[in-house]
């Protein structure tokens, strides 16, 4: 499961009110936040003579700070320390600063600006904890915990390791570094996410800058001037002027409001983008689409994350902007129309890092030509979605409908080379009042033309925000339902059921027990993965781990839909130290039929005993049943163990091993400015992976006949070093690999059809039937964002004699179907 956070909101997204108290510390702040804080003043190095906190707002109207404080504690306070305190008057306006001077050093050579408020706060210059507060009474708080609920504390800032502060504390700062707020002013709750350091900038209310002069007035500049041939504006960080252009669309809602504009005189070159995106924060913008406008400001480029370690590309912008109109109602600029051979097939020059500085070549790749294009109107007529709607509002289209296709409608991932550069997200800058986001399938149609900017986002890549959105066809996509097993068959499935905790809807439970019974034909076994304790995310670091309450609910709901009364064998982990959703505790496990399938209890298992295989009268054991693999490994840090069970189907022992490998956190974005992508990732799966077929070898080698699954999500595709690090040597084979080419998938990403869920089998069952059953992951309704697999088998007896009896009865049982008994 991908975890992620918006950074905007979503269009017409409901806001909830909270009366009668101050939000505390741990809600993200609506108007006055801590907008750069710095330490260094006066310190040996350090340029300006005074440390000083400056404030911004995130609101619409002045912020009233009268009455309010800034308050400072040190990084690592004691019982005896105290928070200083500055007390505040007036007000922060919206798209300005306030700046709070505080204690002079005797070193610097250059003065703040005139000083909003003034104070004789010591900073430290590496690390501390400032506070802005709604009182001027000093705080009493001294932890984290303790301050979060303190409900006078408007926002806070922990930097440098200090013990307090909001998620994880912000860098370090040194004598000529502060730490600040994007120009979006961001408010994550995580210091680190929040604030990045770099060189200071104080600026007070008047938009004075240190020498307390105002900024000096811009150069004149095209916005393809501003644009540039590379992914970085030649006036990066500088003040241009006089920039023209004609609005062709507003947003209007969220901390990210602004309107774009495009010149409609362009240039020649078709690597300069003629489109801009003016930001003005969270005011809503008083232009029209069709405006005239001439513009000044500060060309920025806005990353989503701290930009000197951002994976992502960047948005050129201009920032805290100024305009006039000089007429209304002009006629737009016809949009790019995106025709299946407008983009690209290759996806961007493999540089070997980052290709911000490379000059743009629109014709030769994907990414180019995305840029030559950033924040320009484009717009596709009747598009295939080969990605869900989801509950971000979004949803992904394909330009080029014959790149890949699925059977079933989408685009098909099938390799590192073989990137689907015709993917394109759609979001919708149209306020849901007006026209909520639709709801949509992978294989419907987008009909009619949807228009608007294009930008890169730090979820999806490049995206088409629409200002014109066409309306949903809907093509019929049904529910895969697979076939029943047959009396000599065993049924083994493998299903991740996201997050499943026992405090979920009951909806859930009951989606997800009808995918069992009537799409999967109530498997004998199921691999689990994501089951999570009984008080899920809830209780994070409460201690319970236990997951009985989950697994009885899930079971009791699989009943009540007619399938069998499921028994199920789990470990529960240590707590908090098997990755996932925080305090979730997620944990792989089995369900079995107990009228189908015998599981072979032996005592002993627990979060850190290693299962062992025994060699029994020349046949394997598991030493503990089940028995987590190798669970103090290193590899397994911060990620589910796998769990071996031993079953016995008519007299024949099956082994399964259940899996979830780590997650792709960290890998760089494949549409982001380093490329070819890191995929650090990968290096503990593939080490995973080694030590589950090291486990598979043990019981080969005590029985080259043994029936082995090795079945869950192990976050990898079939091309991948973690596939095939587990298929080396030919032990396991990945049964992913005898469908056909197109129908690999169980899991669909950012408009991509890909496969992340695994059934591996050894060579010794046979007639082997394999099955992805598509459920889930290609439509906007889903109780999982995985589809399930299955494979059905007869399970070899190791004896060629009985294994001959055991192909006769089944094929005795197709001819005759439920002749033999089910047992």
């Amino acid at each position: 499961m991908t975890y992620r956070r918006k950074l905007g909101v979503l269009a017409g997204a409901a806001v909830l009110a909270v009366s009668g108290t101050v939000p505390t510390a741990s809600a993200a702040s609506a108007d006055a936040v801590l907008a750069e804080v710095y330490g260094g003043g006066g310190n040996s190095g350090a340029t300006l003579t005074n440390d000083f906190v400056e404030l911004a707002t995130r609101g619409t109207g002045p912020a009233d700070l009268t009455g309010w404080s800034v308050q400072y504690l040190p990084a690592a306070p004691g019982p005896a320390s105290k928070w200083q305190v500055t007390p505040l008057t007036g007000a922060v306006q919206p798209g300005g600063r306030y700046l709070v001077a505080e204690a002079k050093g005797s070193g610097g050579t250059t003065a703040l600006p005139a000083a909003d408020a003034t104070g004789a706060i010591n900073l430290s210059g590496t690390a501390g904890t400032v506070a802005l507060v709604a009182s001027a009474q000093p705080l009493t708080c001294r932890t984290a915990a303790d301050c979060a609920a303190e409900a006078t504390v408007r926002d806070l800032v922990g930097f440098g390791g200090a013990a307090v502060r909001e998620g994880t504390a912000a860098a370090a700062t040194t004598n000529t570094t502060s730490v600040a707020r994007g120009a979006r002013l961001t408010d994550t709750d995580d210091n680190a996410a929040d604030f990045a350091a770099g060189a200071p900038t104080p600026t007070n209310a008047k938009g004075e800058t240190p020498g307390g002069d105002p900024e000096p007035p811009g150069t004149p500049a095209k916005i393809h001037g501003i644009q540039g041939v590379t992914r970085l504006s030649p006036f990066k960080d500088k003040q241009v002027s006089e920039v023209t252009g004609v609005v062709t669309a507003l947003r209007t809602f969220g901390s990210a409001r602004g309107f774009w504009i495009t010149d409609p005189v362009p240039d020649a070159d078709p690597r300069t983008s003629e489109g801009l995106f003016v930001f003005t924060g969270s005011t809503t913008p008083a232009v029209a689409v069709g405006d005239a406008v001439t513009a000044s400001g500060t060309v920025r480029e806005f990353y989503p994350d701290a930009p000197a370690t951002s994976n992502y590309q960047s948005l050129t912008e201009l920032t805290s902007a100024k305009w006039t109109v000089g007429s209304s109602h002009n006629p737009l600029p016809a949009p790019a129309a995106l025709a299946p051979d407008s983009v690209p097939s290759r996806l961007a020059p493999q540089a070997g890092g980052s290709i911000e500085p490379l000059t743009l070549e629109p014709s030769k790749y994907a990414l180019d030509f995305w840029e030559a294009h950033e924040s320009e109107i484009v717009s596709v007529s009747d598009a295939r979605i080969v990605g869900r709607s989801t509950e971000y509002g979004e949803l992904y289209v394909t330009t080029k409908p014959q790149q890949r296709p699925t059977p079933r409608g989408g685009t098909l991932y099938g390799g590192y080379d073989q990137q689907n550069t015709g993917v394109l997200k759609v979001e919708s800058i149209i306020p849901f009042a007006e026209r909520p986001f639709p709801k949509a399938n992978t294989g419907d149609t987008l009909t009619g033309r949807t228009s608007g900017p294009l930008e890169f986002d730090s979820f999806g890549g490049y995206t088409l925000f629409a200002s014109e959105l066409g309306q949903v066809k809907d093509n019929g996509l049904r529910r895969e339902v697979t076939r029943e097993q047959r009396t000599g068959e065993l049924a083994v499935a493998t299903y991740n059921v996201e997050n499943l905790s026992a405090v979920d809807d009951q909806a859930k439970f009951d989606q997800l027990a009808h995918g069992v019974v009537d799409n999967l034909a109530n498997p004998d076994i199921v691999s689990l993965e994501e089951i999570q304790d009984n008080n899920g995310a809830d209780g994070n670091g409460d201690g319970v781990v236990a997951a009985d309450q989950t697994l009885k609910r899930f079971t009791d709901a699989i009943a009540a839909a007619g399938g069998p009364r499921y028994e199920w064998r789990e470990i529960d982990p240590e707590d908090k130290k098997d990755g996932g959703e925080p305090g979730g505790n997620i944990r792989v496990g089995f369900l079995f039929n107990p009228a189908r399938v015998s599981f072979v209890d032996r005592p002993g298992g627990d979060a850190t005993t290693p299962v062992a295989v025994n060699t029994v009268r020349g046949k394997p054991q598991l030493s503990v049943s089940p028995g987590r693999v190798e669970p103090g490994n290193t590899a397994w840090t911060a990620s589910r163990k796998p769990l071996a069970g031993e079953f016995v189907f008519g007299g024949r022992t099956v082994f399964v091993v259940a899996n979830h490998f780590n997650s792709k956190g960290g890998d760089q974005p494949g549409q982001g400015r380093y490329q070819p992508p890191a995929r650090s990732s990968e290096v503990q799966r593939a080490q995973q992976a080694q030590l589950v077929r090291d486990f598979v070898g043990k019981l080969l080698a005590a029985d080259r006949e043994a029936n082995v699954i090795v079945a869950g999500d192990l976050n990898d595709y079939p091309f991948s070093k973690t596939v095939q690090t587990l298929t080396a040597g030919g032990g396991l084979k990945a049964l992913i690999d005898t469908l056909p080419p197109q129908e690999r998938y169980s899991y669909v990403f950012e408009g991509n059809s890909q496969v992340l869920d695994h059934i591996l089998s050894s060579a010794a069952p046979r007639g082997i039937d394999y099955d992805v059953v598509h459920v889930n992951a290609e439509f906007a309704d889903q109780a999982s964002d995985h589809d399930p697999q299955l494979v059905r088998f007869r399970p070899s007896a190791g004896n060629p004699v009985l294994d001959a009896f055991y192909d006769l009865a089944d094929w005795f049982d197709r001819v005759f179907p439920k002749r033999l008994p089910r047992t």
